[in-house]
């Protein structure tokens, strides 16, 4: 089976959970073809750099994914025909990252920093 990195950008419109709810069944689809989903990460409601379809935000999602090219295939026709999905970008890789990403790193980092601070 081949690895890859997948980033879906959904539309500002739905809620989080709905956006999550894609991902569980992203999820699904890809066990269901003999694939494995190593990581999930939500990264919430982010700016577009530049306008689609009308829409100035997205939900971002990005999945690890170990499985077969057949899966990944029926994974990106199944968000093709999905209206909430903007843009969808499935790459190969080498190896999974399965630490957390520089996006969720920075926002732990922003926390941890907001946390500290001294509280008058």
């Amino acid at each position: 089976m081949a690895l890859y990195e997948h980033v879906v950008i959904s539309r500002q419109d739905i809620s989080p959970q709905q956006a999550e709810a894609l991902n569980d069944s992203l999820k699904t689809l890809i066990e269901g073809g003999g694939g494995v989903v190593a990581k999930i990460e939500y990264w919430g409601l982010r700016n577009l750099s530049y306008r689609i379809n009308k829409n100035r935000k997205g939900h971002y999602s990005l999945l690890a994914i170990d499985a077969p090219s057949d899966a990944v295939k029926e994974m990106e026709r199944q968000l093709s025909l999905n209206e909430d999905v903007l843009r969808y970008l499935t790459v190969r890789v080498d190896e999974l990252d399965l630490e957390l990403s520089p996006i969720l790193a920075r926002r732990d980092r922003d926390r941890e920093r907001r946390d500290d601070a001294p509280q008058f």
